[in-house]
């Protein structure tokens, strides 16, 4: 497929219209066979492509991705469309009477915007199992989870629908599908990336972030997301292998590569790494549940049955269990900054495992039988309640189902993060491998 940057370079060149390469994006979405999109917007795609064209051939600069089509998760406002957040009974709501802060951002560095994409219902799961919009396959073995919530997201690009997507986590919902899609994912640092315009769901955890078939288009989305690039770091990232429970439930293959990477480097283990997951769990459900209480009371049935249950046990959490899991998460972070000082990369797994099959949704957490849908973020979650930036990468693993490294940077310390992902593309550990199924998409 062809990245982003490539597409950007030949339409400022004049080599392409960003008109024929939309055309081509649009074709390639409307015949998803993945279930991963939702809407394909077609008429405005074409409308942005030619206002592109008509700007080179002014002598302007159209952006730094000028005529590079993108794609964004359901829950981001869309002027004119409603936003449904993965649910059908948002698709009668009013529709959004602006685009989301970041959709304006990449428009003005000239992306298109071409469809949105499916998504667990209102974000609360890890599989993109949609009981209105249906489950999102996985390109690599259609009979595989995308994982979720952006699981349509990670699809679009992993299926070669779409150089870039935008995509949404709180408790690992860019970072697990960026795994089993084999992508580049980036969960950024708290209030990095602008949330404007985009349908909550735990507003303590919530950020967005981009999911890219290469480091290079990654990295210049972030820049155009956060109004300024990261520059690589020019000192060599000190590093640390987490070990404890992030050892425990993991694929052999994941810390063999952790391991590869940095075998010199320390083994730390962070604290009450159960129990921070576990008060993650608790802020999620609250915030959540407390969300969605008066919808729920007024009419239950129109929600997701997988998800309408969870939410209603969250909306009947006491106060008080949900400020002793705040007061925890203070007490903990504090704990793993300190931890973590002498470290300018953490490296864990992201999803425990390759993708599972979608009529068998069950992983082995702790030798034991677990519904992917709660359990495949159980990687991610700790590390989203520190409010660190993490960079998510794959394995180099040519015809093989994808897996996936969380690296985990310092708060200011994205660089650390963009030089020690080169480094390990450079040396033929990590980096996208599209797949090679039929159900591969056509934007070539």
């Amino acid at each position: 497929m062809r990245t982003a940057s490539d597409i950007a370079a030949a339409v400022r060149a004049g080599r392409e219209s960003a008109v024929s390469v939309t055309s081509l994006a649009l074709d390639a979405l409307k015949a998803d066979r993945h279930v991963a999109v939702t809407w394909v917007l077609a008429e405005r795609a074409m409308g942005e492509a030619a206002a592109i064209d008509a700007r080179i051939a002014r002598g302007e600069d159209a952006g730094p991705l000028a005529g590079v089509p993108f794609a964004v998760k359901d829950l981001f406002d869309v002027a004119g469309l409603p936003t449904t957040a993965g649910s059908a009974a948002r698709a009668r709501g009013p529709a959004a009477s602006a685009d989301a802060e970041a959709i304006r951002r990449l428009n003005a560095a000239g992306a298109v915007l071409c469809a949105t994409l499916n998504m667990d219902a209102f974000a609360y799961g890890f599989a993109t199992v949609n009981a209105d919009y249906g489950t999102t396959r996985n390109p690599h073995d259609p009979a595989r989870l995308a994982g979720g919530s952006s699981g349509g997201s990670a699809a679009a690009v992993a299926a070669g629908l779409v150089p870039l997507a935008l995509g949404s986590d709180t408790n690992g919902s860019v970072r697990v599908p960026a795994s089993l899609c084999g992508l580049y994912g980036l969960r950024p640092a708290r209030g990095d990336l602008p949330l404007e315009g985009t349908f909550p769901f735990a507003e303590s955890f919530d950020e967005i972030g981009p999911f890219a078939a290469s480091l290079e288009d990654l990295a210049l989305v972030w820049a155009v997301l956060r109004g300024g690039a990261v520059s690589p770091s020019a000192t060599a990232p000190r590093i640390a292998r987490l070990g404890g429970r992030f050892r425990e439930n993991a694929d052999p293959v994941q810390l063999a590569a952790i391991d590869a990477i940095a075998p010199d480097a320390p083994l730390i283990e962070l604290p009450d790494v159960a129990r921070a997951r576990s008060a993650a769990f608790v802020i999620t459900a609250f915030e959540g549940g407390r969300l969605h209480r008066d919808a729920l009371a007024a009419d239950p049935f129109t929600y997701d049955p997988a998800v309408r249950d969870r939410l209603i046990a969250g909306a009947l959490l006491p106060d008080a269990l949900y400020e002793r899991a705040l007061a925890f998460r203070a007490e903990y972070v504090a704990r793993i900054e300190a931890l973590a000082a002498s470290y300018d990369v953490l490296l864990a797994p992201s999803a425990p495992c390759a993708a599972p099959l979608i009529d068998d949704p069950v992983i082995l957490i702790d030798g034991e039988p677990s519904p992917a849908r709660a359990n495949l973020g159980i990687h991610t979650q700790p590390i989203t309640f520190t409010a660190l930036p993490v960079l998510a990468v794959p394995l180099k693993r040519p015809g093989m189902l994808p897996l996936g490294l969380q690296l985990i940077g310092k708060r200011g310390g994205e660089g650390a993060l963009l030089r020690l992902a080169t480094e390990l593309e450079d040396r033929g550990l990590t980096g996208v491998t599209m797949p090679e199924s039929a159900f591969a998409g056509e934007m070539t």
